[in-house]
């Protein structure tokens, strides 16, 4: 894969599975800051390695390295962003990132505001800077400048009531390219914090409405998953990207098989 296609492969790959039916791209997720744990994930059979800076422990330092150990492997990095961090995702993009995730869009003016700050003029008002970028894709200021709009995806995070509420809106916004499920987060809202329950029943009925409107929109529709059961559930249904757990999830997955091996080997 060329140094080009780790950084606009990633948006042509959703747009194509946003409007066909075929099976869900997978992106690993990490929060642990290691770049090398990054590239690790990267060889293995995902198609992109999310870094984790709202929940995990990514910083600028961080993904820096860690996304050119993803590209190293021909691989694209999607960076997700604290909260209201705007600003963060423009400074990703610009070093090297394939795709941005913003938690808790929660409004079409939340929508707007993000995609200001990943697309350019005439659809945002995206500050230029891309020199890791250029150097990662080899294109020319100019091809880039043209081109940067269609190469990065923007994915709002749909995780409250308000943000379902404002579907359309958010889906409608020129500049998102897709949303992303939280269902953990989901659950807590939808039982006004009675409980965290991704799997729970209005968690799958909301994925349901977020996958039809998604397709009404010609969006991508992507989701978290916090088991295999529940991506390959959620693959069948025809989501375009499925994040399968995180490299904490995973880490501890295979300490405890190593261990019961082990034990009752």
């Amino acid at each position: 894969m060329s140094a080009q296609a780790t950084v606009g492969g990633l948006s042509h790959r959703l747009a194509t599975r946003s409007r066909e039916s075929g099976s869900a791209l997978l992106t690993a997720w990490t929060g642990i800051p290691d770049a090398l744990l990054a590239g690790v994930l990267a060889r293995e059979d995902f198609d992109c390695v999310t870094l984790d800076m709202q929940h995990g422990a990514h910083d600028i330092a961080s993904i820096v390295p860690s996304i050119a150990q993803v590209a190293l492997a021909g691989k694209p990095s999607i960076v997700r962003i604290p909260v209201g961090r705007f600003e963060t995702a423009s400074r990703a993009l610009d070093l090297g990132a394939a795709g941005i995730i913003a938690p808790m869009i929660n409004s079409g003016a939340d929508a707007r505001a993000f995609a200001s700050f990943t697309k350019f003029p005439p659809i945002g008002e995206r500050s230029w800077g891309p020199a890791v970028t250029l150097g990662l894709t080899g294109q020319t200021g100019g091809d880039y400048l043209h081109q940067a709009n269609t190469m990065h995806v923007s994915i709002a995070m749909v995780e409250t009531r308000e943000a379902l509420a404002a579907l359309d809106d958010i889906l409608g916004t020129d500049g998102i390219d897709g949303v992303l499920v939280g269902p953990s987060d989901l659950s807590i809202a939808l039982s006004n914090g009675g409980h965290v329950d991704p799997t729970n029943k209005d968690v799958f009925a909301a994925l349901d409405h977020v996958l039809a409107r998604c397709r009404a929109h010609k969006k991508a529709a992507t989701v978290f998953a916090t088991t295999s059961a529940m991506s390959a559930k959620l693959a069948r249904d025809g989501f375009d990207m499925i994040a399968l757990g995180t490299d904490m999830m995973q880490l501890r997955a295979g300490i405890k098989a190593t261990l019961d091996g082990h034990k009752n080997g």
